[in-house]
C-alpha cells in the first residue's frame, strides 16, 4: 500500500443528505431508456493518490482524466449518478461527475454541480433548489417514434486517438477577423471554432475520398431560452435538440470553403432552425432534429460530424469552499463527437475528441 503513485480507494454509499436532495438519481439504468428507482441513492467513491502532488499529473492531462475519473459505466444495471473525489498528497483534489445523460443535459449537469458546491460552502438554506419535474410541464401528446442512433463507421482495424485542440484567445480573436462578415455581426467563440474543425475535417474526408463532398455539422442546443411560456429559471432534464448546418459539394470543385462561408452556414442552421417552441410541440420538436441526424448518419454519400459546447456554463465558477477549479475537462466522448469546453481563462475554447479513425486520416495537431 505505500506504493508511490499508488490509487486507493474506498466506498462511501450515501442515501441521504446533500447529493439526494439535489439529484434526484437514485436508481439505476437498464437497457438504455428504462430506470429502476430502487433508491439506492449516489454512487460516491473517494480515493487518494499516495506519493505525488496534483502538479504532477496535470502535465499530462489526457492520462490523468481516465485514471482519476475510475466511474462505473457500460455495466448492464449502471447508477444513474456517480461521483468520485481523489485527493493528494498537497491537499489538492479532482472531482469528478458522472451522470447518465438520458436524464440531464449540459445546463442540467452544470447547475447540479453548482447547486452542490453552493450547499457544500453556505448550506442547503442559501440555496434555491434545481428542480427536475420536466414531464409536469408538457401535455401529454402522441410523439413519434425516435429512430435509434445508427453505429459509427468504425472498423476493425480503426484505432481512435481523442485528440485535444486548444485555441487561446489572440488566436480566436485572429481567426474572428478573418470570418467576419461586415454586412452581419462578428462571430461567437464557438462559431469560428467549430467552422476551423468543420473545414479541418472537409479537408481530411477530401483527401481520403478524393472529391470535396457533401457534410454536415450538427450542433446540439438549449432550448429553455425558445420555451412559450417559459419555464423555471432552475429546470433541469435533458432538454435540448440539434442543428444541423448543411455544406453542398459542388460537381468538380475541389477548393475547401471559405471559413466565413461556414459560419455563415452555422449561423444560418441556428437562426431558421430555432424559433419559439410551445411546450405541446417542445417533445416532437426534439425528436424530429435527432431523426435527422441519424438519417442523415446512415446515408453513405455524406459525412456527418456531430458537435456539442459546453462553453458559457459556469464550471469554472464551482466553489466548494476551497476556490474555484484550475481546470475543467471532459472524460471520454462518444465515438465521432467534438466537444467545445471554456479554456481556464475563459476567452479561449478547447476541443476534444475523436473525428476520424487514425488508419484513414489525421487532423494536423495545430
Amino acid at each position: 500500500m505505500s506504493k508511490p503513485g499508488g490509487l486507493y480507494y474506498y466506498s462511501v454509499d450515501i442515501t441521504v443528505g446533500d447529493l439526494d436532495s439535489l439529484l434526484p438519481a437514485g436508481g439505476s439504468i437498464h437497457e438504455r431508456y428504462s430506470i429502476d428507482c430502487n433508491d439506492e441513492g449516489v454512487e460516491y467513491l473517494e480515493a487518494k493518490v499516495e506519493g505525488i502532488k496534483l502538479s504532477q499529473p496535470l502535465h499530462r492531462r489526457d492520462k490523468m482524466i481516465h485514471q482519476l475519473a475510475h466511474l462505473s459505466g457500460g455495466e448492464s444495471s449502471t447508477p444513474l449518478a456517480s461521483i468520485q473525489v481523489t485527493g493528494f498528497d498537497c491537499s489538492g483534489l479532482v472531482i469528478s461527475v458522472r451522470v447518465h445523460h438520458i436524464v440531464v443535459d449540459g445546463f442540467s449537469a452544470a447547475t447540479f454541480i453548482d447547486a452542490w458546491a453552493t450547499a457544500s460552502r453556505e448550506g442547503l438554506g442559501k440555496l434555491v433548489f434545481p428542480t427536475f419535474g420536466l414531464t409536469s410541464f408538457f401535455p401529454e401528446n402522441n410523439l413519434p417514434a425516435q429512430k435509434p442512433m445508427p453505429l459509427p463507421k468504425i472498423f476493425g482495424t480503426d484505432e481512435l486517438i481523442t485528440r485535444r485542440l486548444l485555441f487561446g484567445g489572440a488566436k480566436i480573436s485572429s481567426l474572428k477577423a478573418k470570418a467576419h462578415d461586415h454586412d452581419q455581426r462578428e462571430p461567437s467563440r464557438v462559431e469560428v471554432v467549430k467552422a476551423v474543425i468543420w473545414r479541418a475535417l472537409i479537408g481530411v474526408r477530401q483527401a481520403m475520398h478524393g472529391q470535396l463532398r457533401t457534410s454536415v455539422a450538427s450542433h446540439s442546443v438549449n432550448l429553455r431560452p425558445n420555451i412559450v411560456t417559459p419555464l423555471p429559471p432552475l429546470c433541469c432534464g435533458n432538454l435540448l435538440t440539434r442543428v444541423a448546418a448543411r455544406f453542398t459539394a459542388g460537381n468538380g470543385v475541389m477548393e475547401l470553403p471559405d471559413l466565413k462561408d461556414l459560419v455563415g452556414l452555422i449561423r444560418d442552421a441556428a437562426k431558421w432552425s430555432i424559433g419559439a417552441v410551445a411546450r405541446e410541440d417542445l417533445y416532437s420538436t426534439a425528436i424530429k432534429s435527432r431523426n435527422e441526424l441519424h438519417e442523415a448518419m446512415e446515408n453513405g454519400e455524406r459525412d456527418v460530424f456531430v458537435f456539442t459546447s459546453w462553453c458559457r456554463f459556469p464550471f469554472y465558477q464551482v466553489d466548494f469552499g476551497w476556490g474555484k477549479p484550475d481546470w475543467v475537462s471532459r472524460t471520454h466522448s462518444p465515438a465521432q463527437l467534438i466537444a467545445l469546453l471554456d479554456n481556464e481563462g475563459g476567452d479561449g475554447v478547447g476541443s476534444m475528441g475523436d473525428p476520424q479513425p487514425t488508419s484513414h486520416a489525421s487532423i494536423p495537431p495545430r
